[in-house]
């Protein structure tokens, strides 16, 4: 879970606190009205230090709230929720209503397929200070390396914009044909010298290192910026304490994420007292929010929430009027509607219109995926120690299903066998899970609303996780031997969903072929005491002639063989490998 410090003056001051001093008497007390932000105080400040230098550590204990993750956004959770006014910012545009901006950046086509999106603003009207500068450069990393991953998806930078010759150019290079000072260092390196030198390249070099081109930001004087996400310009970007004026941009590989990320630190620097003025976006392909988009940009859609779905999960009647209330002590404007819940299950009738409320997220919130959402704000809002408790009042006696202990068995079968166990994420982006792995995507499900491409589509096979593990693993000693039993999603030929308990495995070695797995597979339906058949498979993973599908009374459950060499190509993998995967519950 992320962990923030934060000045302790500066915190109490935007929490509405009198003087920067709180107005919580113990440490229980604050801890309590943490929870409104679901977070808990890691450690106290050190009191025998000067009120200036005093720092609280504070431990988020929600992912879906990236807008927590600083000072300004953890305080002003607290202020609002303890009464405070929700602030209003007239400065992001909307869908048809753009407002003006009197700067532009230009994201050109040769970027489009490196890292296509960028959001930015511009923020003056005070001089940064040293504890604000640090809680931007905390916000900017735990922005990048949580919701970002670590740099892969949103990166930020932070330049003077005062010396900025407008418009910005947003372009792909080729990394060798450019050259720029780089923050703390004092000469010119090209930009894959800086991935093999400077000390952040090296960091964050693989998520660009086997691109053709690397994206890169300019002004009109073709003076460097910065080098996304890698490191910015010791000139255009190197930020001191005292600079008044600031250019802030993000960019990514998920233009929803990246616009909502540029809007927490747009809000957050309102907060303190910044006067935030958009950034015209003008990109030369089409993008989710259009051609042109001014940033910040406001894109999120009202939720509905039924008092119906309310009573049934809360346990109690709630009216509408004090539903309304409850989300405006987290920040949330709602009014009360009549309408259909979006994913409706379990709460009235499917398709059914019912009295509930709207709301609306706040600028620098989306985490409102469905009408659940919501009643979990309307509960927190109004205070979970305002709900009478309740004993459970069925009895029930857990066991492990079937297929839990059948996987089980599995698993001690394949360390025997000298592979090792892996866990993956169910979820992933298209790249990974289909384009990657050479598939057409027919079978594979979206999420309606992700909050990141990077977790956007449910995984329809066990072999793309094993595959991205070996891809970061050539430092290892050869050879890999490594198995996942967990479960994958897919489309059936009606495009009815169907969950179903997978095993893969796969091997990295020099000399692995056909033979080794195969060998592998018989070995595993030995000790399982089962019959199976085989047939040649027309894959796309696998080498055509090297591939075969696994069939159990006829019907295929699976397939195994060689990996295609242009698959391998994808994922940066120089050994051969081979795999499997099969249907665990078909051999039930």
């Amino acid at each position: 879970m992320p962990k923030i410090e934060v000045n302790e003056k500066a915190f109490f001051t935007l929490a509405g606190c009198p003087g920067g001093k709180s107005v919580w008497n113990t440490r229980d007390q604050f801890e309590r009205a943490l929870g409104c932000a679901k977070a808990e105080l890691d450690e106290d400040s050190d009191k025998s230090l000067p009120e200036d230098e005093r720092i609280l550590k504070i431990e988020l204990n929600d992912t879906n709230r990236p807008d927590l993750w600083g000072t300004a956004g953890c305080a002003r959770q607290l202020r609002v929720y303890n009464g405070g006014k929700a602030p209003v910012y007239p400065f992001f545009s909307s869908p048809g209503n753009p407002r003006p901006a009197k700067h532009k950046v230009v994201v050109e086509q040769s970027v489009q397929k490196v890292r296509p999106y960028l959001a930015g603003f511009i923020a003056s009207g005070r001089a940064i200070s040293d504890p604000m500068l640090r809680d931007m450069i905390q916000t900017q990393e735990k922005l990048a390396w949580n919701f970002g991953r670590k740099r892969r998806t949103i990166s930020m930078g932070l330049y003077r914009s005062s010396i900025i010759k407008w418009p910005i150019i947003y372009k792909g290079v080729d990394p060798d044909g450019v050259s720029f000072v780089p923050l703390q260092w004092d000469a010119p390196l090209s930009l894959r010298e800086i991935l093999r030198q400077h000390p952040k390249g090296k960091e964050y070099a693989f998520i660009q290192e086997h691109e053709p081109l690397h994206p890169l930001l300019t002004d009109s004087g073709d003076r460097v910026l910065s080098y996304p996400p890698i490191i910015n310009s010791a000139d255009l970007g190197a930020v001191q304490v005292g600079d008044t004026d600031l250019f802030v941009e993000l960019t990514g590989t998920d233009q929803a994420s990246v616009t909502l990320a540029a809007s927490i630190v747009a809000c957050d620097l309102a907060d303190n007292g910044f006067t935030i003025e958009p950034v015209e976006v003008e990109y030369r392909y089409d993008t989710p929010f259009g051609g042109t988009c001014v940033t910040p940009y406001y894109f999120q859609e009202p939720v509905f929430c039924s008092l119906s779905r309310i009573e049934k999960y809360l346990g109690e009647k709630i009216e509408a009027d004090d539903c309304v209330k409850a989300l405006a002590r987290m920040g949330v404007r709602a009014e009360k509607a009549g309408g259909v819940e979006r994913g409706a299950s379990g709460a009235g009738a499917p398709g059914k219109d019912e009295p509930g409320v709207r709301a609306w997220p706040p600028e620098y919130r989306n985490d409102f995926l469905h009408a659940a959402d919501v009643m979990e704000d309307i509960m927190m809002g109004r205070g979970l120690d305002t709900f009478s408790p309740e004993r459970p009042r069925d009895f029930t006696v857990g066991r492990l299903s079937p297929v839990t202990v059948f996987s089980r068995r599995i698993k001690e079968i394949m360390i025997g066998m000298g592979y090792q166990e892996m866990i993956y994420n169910y979820l992933g982006s298209r790249k990974d899970l289909v384009e990657k792995m050479r598939g057409d995507g027919a079978s594979i499900i979206r999420i309606s609303n992700p909050m990141t491409e990077n977790y956007e589509y449910v995984r329809d096979s066990v072999l793309a996780s094993l595959v991205q593990s070996e891809s970061v693993s050539g430092h290892a000693v050869y050879p890999h031997r490594i198995f996942e039993a967990g479960k994958i999603a897919r489309l059936d030929g009606s495009g009815e969903t169907i969950t179903r308990q997978y095993l893969g495995f796969l091997e990295a070695a020099a000399g692995t072929n056909f033979n080794v797995v195969a060998a592998a597979l018989q070995t595993l339906f030995y000790y399982l005491a089962r019959e199976y058949a085989v047939e040649e498979s027309a894959d796309s993973r696998f080498i055509p002639g090297r591939a075969a599908a696994i069939l159990y009374g006829n019907r295929p459950i699976g397939v195994f063989g060689e990996l295609h060499p242009e698959l391998l190509e994808n994922w940066g993998i120089t050994v051969p490998c081979t795999a499997c995967e099969l249907d665990l519950e078909a051999l039930l």
